[in-house]
């Protein structure tokens, strides 16, 4: 099970944009969608999906409002603000799904509506 203080580092890993940060929650073999994106799988193949993702986004910022501890993982609840490199700001609600083994996350479920983040 990951800790309260394990989400938000985990949140603030990805705001700062630190694929190397982020992906040391994964498991070797997680899996990772990213809203109607196609499943990612494998920390490696997660990486470079995440920093393709971040270096198409000048900045992120999370604000969590709920975290919900359900057996066998976490949802969390919030919004979450992506400034685009126009500085332009898309702010949509999102949750996210934890599977965890042990300390690790094993399948990580994105759920937003981006469709406005590249028009």
């Amino acid at each position: 099970m990951l800790s309260r203080s394990q989400i938000i580092e985990l949140f603030a890993s990805i705001d700062e944009k630190n694929r190397e940060k982020f992906v040391m929650f994964l498991t070797r073999n997680c899996s990772f969608r990213f809203g109607n994106l196609p499943v990612v799988h494998g920390v490696n193949a997660i990486s470079e999906f995440v920093g393709g993702f971040f270096d198409s986004i000048a900045s992120l910022n999370h604000e969590l409002s709920e975290i919900w501890p359900v057996p066998g993982g976490t949802v969390c609840h919030g919004t979450v603000s992506y400034v685009r490199h126009d500085k332009s700001v898309l702010s949509v609600p999102f949750s996210t799904v934890f599977k965890v083994d042990g300390d690790k996350i094993s399948e990580y479920l994105i759920f937003a509506d981006t469709s406005e983040l590249y028009s």
